[in-house]
């Protein structure tokens, strides 16, 4: 009887004790900060550059079109090869031109016959008129023969060359150098210079090229704000300097100039077409490409500058760690703008000079707690800061083991 009344009072004493025991707080290590690298704010002057999607064009496109109409004889280049200026592309059936020139050729020789004939009679009829020895009425007939006999030949003349132009018109060459496309026509194909027959194909020059962008209303009211305010500083007499990047990423060699911009915006797309001219020896660039236009030559006076990874995305907008002068972390909401190169970006607003920026271990800051600043890049900054946590970063803590139940 008394072993089994001592056997609950027991257990209930023992349940007391661990109670008792749990309630008291254990004590921890206080957790050292975490080491962290940061950078000092100084607003700099630096390169504004506007990036737009472009196209090219060829600077020079000229249509290859038949002036009179004939068989084609000849198809005298490669379709799709580089043709010089002057080079034969077409050549259509010059038998009959020679013909017309030659008949019209004739044609002349007699007028002008005749002007020798009415030339030497007027210079007899003058003086005996003038000895009232032919009447006023056969003087006036002789001049009219020697001016009807002047003016056919300058018909003959003209009708000459124009059957000189005619049978010119039959051999076709490029008006311009550049790529030649496809030839519309076939040889032996009979070409109406009254129809869509005559057209034959065309030649884009593309040395220099021309590329192509767009400028929407918004940007151009941004640009005209920032301008005005000084926060972007135009280059002089707008001497913009344009690089492309191709769709793999290459950067063009070649740099070019804006040469012309629409003075008119487009009613369909709200935005107005600017036009940049560069040399394109290798012919790396074709009619029809899409590229990036970088457009260089603003600048952007006291322009903070901070690395990527400096800045987080917080639910109400981008932010920033910054260590205030007692060694903690403070968030920072900042407003971001432009890339700048491939690892930094531009901060228009939420930073000020002397700022010190949170750069390396952003993920270990807890806002307003202490932090540890080491230098950038230093190679103990990752050792130093399991150091300070007391254990790697990357390695979590392994679970305790619990007895095994009897």
């Amino acid at each position: 009887m008394t072993r089994s009344l001592l056997s609950p009072l027991t257990a209930a004493a023992c349940v007391v004790a661990l109670a008792a025991g749990c309630s008291k707080e254990t004590p921890t290590a206080q957790r050292p900060p975490p080491a962290v690298s940061v950078i000092t704010v100084e607003p700099e002057t630096i390169p504004y550059t506007i990036t737009f999607v472009a196209q090219t064009e060829s600077s020079q496109q000229v249509n290859i079109v038949a002036r009179v109409s004939g068989y084609l004889d000849k198809i005298a280049y490669h379709e799709g090869d580089l043709v010089k200026q002057g080079q034969l592309l077409f050549q259509l059936d010059p038998k009959p031109f020679q013909a017309q020139l030659e008949a019209v050729q004739g044609e002349l020789q007699s007028q002008q016959a005749r002007l020798v004939n009415a030339k030497a009679n007027l210079e007899r009829v003058k003086p005996l008129a003038q000895q009232n020895a032919l009447s006023q009425s056969d003087l006036d007939r002789a001049q009219g023969e020697f001016d009807a006999s002047k003016a056919a030949v300058y018909t003959a003349q003209a009708k000459v060359h124009e059957a000189e132009l005619n049978l010119g018109y039959t051999t076709i060459r490029s008006p311009v150098t550049g790529l030649a496309s496809r030839s519309l026509q076939r040889q032996g194909a009979f070409i109406n210079a009254m129809s869509d027959s005559a057209a034959l194909t065309y030649v884009a020059a593309i040395d220099p090229i021309w590329v192509n962008f767009s400028v929407s209303q918004n940007q151009t009211a941004k640009l005209r704000e920032d301008t005005q305010k000084g926060r972007i500083i135009l280059p002089k007499d707008r001497d913009y300097e344009v690089d492309l990047v191709l769709s793999d990423g290459t950067v063009y060699p070649h740099k070019g100039k804006i040469n012309f911009a629409d003075p008119s915006f487009s009613q369909d797309t709200g935005s107005f077409l600017v036009r940049a001219v560069l040399p394109n020896p290798k012919r790396e660039l074709q009619p029809g490409m899409f590229v990036t236009a970088n457009v260089k030559g603003a600048l952007r006076p006291n322009a903070v500058v901070v690395p990527q990874l400096a800045v987080q995305q917080g639910s109400n907008g981008h932010l920033v760690y910054v260590v205030n002068q007692a060694g903690s972390a403070e968030v920072r909401p900042v407003i971001v703008g432009d890339y700048y190169g491939e690892k930094d970006i531009v901060i228009v607003d939420g930073l000020n000079k002397g700022d010190r920026v949170v750069v390396e271990g952003v993920l270990k800051v807890i806002p307003g707690q202490p932090v540890k600043i080491v230098a950038p890049g230093e190679p103990g900054a990752a050792k130093a800061a399991e150091a300070a946590a007391g254990q790697p970063a990357e390695k979590p803590a392994e679970p305790k083991k619990e007895p095994k139940k009897e």
